[in-house]
């Protein structure tokens, strides 16, 4: 629920997606937008388990290790439309070397960094913006993101 959460989350909520900000912290979640839903959860990777088949995950922690354990939860599901993690390329390279050392997921799937084929602005909402073009992208089929799949909206 940091800037990049808030910002994506609003983005979203303009679009037929159903979009649930979650954090381990509640003073970042009182700072959501109003009508965006929100939950508190002490452990993330849990929602992550629970989720709807064919959900979309974006990581954006302040944490890299939360980041990976997150990233490498929603890769192991294997039915996510969309993973993506917040970085750069360094970052990816990182988190597919301790994948490989831990035994983890494969990670041809994970988007990383995300919303990167549209700016180099750093801007909340600009990030927001391309990321949410991302997952739109990939839920109805369009030309998707390298790493993402694409899955049809069931009907």
């Amino acid at each position: 629920a940091g800037h990049v959460g808030r910002a994506l989350a609003a983005a979203l909520a303009l679009l037929p997606v159903r979009a649930v900000l979650i954090d381990g912290r509640a003073a970042e979640l009182a700072l959501a937008p109003k009508g965006i839903e929100t939950r508190l959860a002490a452990i993330p990777e849990a929602e992550i388990r629970t989720a709807r088949p064919g959900s979309a995950f974006v990581i954006l922690t302040h944490d890299h290790a939360l980041d990976f354990l997150l990233a490498a939860e929603a890769l192991a599901r294997g039915d996510a439309s969309y993973v993506g993690m917040i970085g750069s390329k360094t970052k990816r390279a990182s988190f597919v070397n301790w994948c490989r050392r831990e035994g983890g997921p494969g990670t041809d799937a994970l988007v990383c960094p995300i919303g990167a084929g549209g700016s180099a602005d750093k801007r909340p909402e600009v990030i927001a913006a391309f990321v949410a073009a991302e997952i739109i992208a990939v839920l109805t089929g369009a030309s998707a993101p390298a790493g993402a799949r694409s899955l049809r909206p069931q009907t």
